[in-house]
């Protein structure tokens, strides 16, 4: 029904528009009696063949809905119903930002990706924070945690222990995100010693918890055989939980979409089919070369059930989807869940 009735109309607004809209349906749509049941029976698959223990928390299943659809957590109570396994909120910075200046995410639908720009556009850690502890959803929370498009780098590790502290006891899992491509200069903390820096101090809060919240580090599909080395080098000395592999591309190569349409969207990250191979070279890169020493969560052109058993073929144990959402519609979790179940029973 998604693809034939409901992407169509949504497809005729803009994306941010239709983004929108799509919130404001959800919301309107599960204040109606029963809806909860009503989508959690269609949705959801429940199995023990599903069940994961990862970096030491239970996820019922391991698909999850990518940081960026929901930055401020406005709706992940209603997508806790629709059959995901863990929803990773934000990218949330310290204050309030507005992003970059729209338009500023864009649809290429002959190669099913998307374009963003959209610049850690959010309304603040404090109000995310409010919203999560409304949580009624039985679902593993994830808190992707970033920096302030005004705080220069060499004061980004101030702004993501903000954040860290704000959220500490509000979710399952932080994400610590370096590689976004739409804020300036934030992919150069990917680098060694800036990176190592911020880690360290994020590890160094939480020992002094009394209870531990995992540390995983969100990596660009754009770094070279050596930085993964390094980045490999970063989880070991640091001891953070894992790495999520991987956010947007800054390619453009292989793409469908005429050049001259490619150049009038501009700047920003691109994501959906045309990432899907290299995500998943980073992936059995880093999961081989570490010899499995750390769990990869495996995000970037998960379009099928195909598709995610692919990432975790490849070494990841578990899976984000995203724009693959957009495109396939929320049926995309129930068939790979599915498709994972039959898989278990036919070893």
């Amino acid at each position: 029904m998604y693809k034939r009735l409901l992407r169509p109309l949504l497809f005729k607004l803009s994306p941010e528009k239709a983004h929108n809209f799509t919130f404001g349906l959800l919301q309107f749509v599960f204040s109606i009696p029963f809806v909860r049941t009503i989508f959690y029976t269609i949705y959801n698959v429940n199995s023990k063949h599903l069940e994961r223990d990862v970096f030491g928390v239970h996820f019922k299943n391991p698909v999850g809905l990518a940081a960026g659809f929901d930055k401020d957590g406005k709706i992940f109570n209603q997508l806790g119903f629709m059959g995901f396994g863990f929803i990773e909120v934000g990218t949330v910075t310290p204050e309030p930002q507005p992003g970059n200046d729209q338009p500023r995410l864009f649809r290429l639908p002959q190669d099913q990706g998307l374009i963003n720009r959209m610049g850690f556009n959010n309304k603040g850690v404090e109000q995310l924070r409010k919203r999560l502890r409304r949580k009624y959803a039985v679902v593993v929370i994830g808190g992707n945690i970033g920096k302030n498009k005004v705080t220069p780098n060499d004061k980004a590790v101030d702004d993501y222990l903000h954040c860290f502290e704000a959220l500490y006891e509000d979710v399952d899992y932080f994400a610590v995100n370096v590689s976004s491509p739409n804020t300036p200069n934030l992919r150069a903390l990917q680098e060694k010693e800036p990176l190592m820096h911020i880690l360290n101090t994020l590890k160094a809060a939480a020992s002094k918890k009394s209870h531990y919240r995992p540390i995983l580090l969100k990596i660009a599909p754009d770094l070279t055989d050596e930085q993964l080395n390094d980045i490999i080098d970063i989880v070991a000395e640091t001891g953070i939980d894992g790495v999520i592999a991987t956010n947007t591309t800054i390619s453009r190569k292989g793409l469908n979409t005429p050049t001259g349409e490619v150049e009038e969207m501009g700047a920003g990250g691109l994501s959906g089919k045309p990432v899907k191979a290299r995500s998943t070279e980073v992936i059995r890169y880093l999961h081989d070369k570490s010899g499995g020493a750390f769990p990869i969560i495996g995000v970037g052109g998960i379009h099928s059930a195909e598709d995610a058993l692919e990432k975790l073929e490849a070494g990841a144990s578990l899976v984000q989807l995203y724009t693959g959402y957009v495109y396939e519609g929320p049926g995309l979790v129930r068939d790979i869940n599915k498709k994972l179940i039959a898989n278990a029973r036919n070893r």
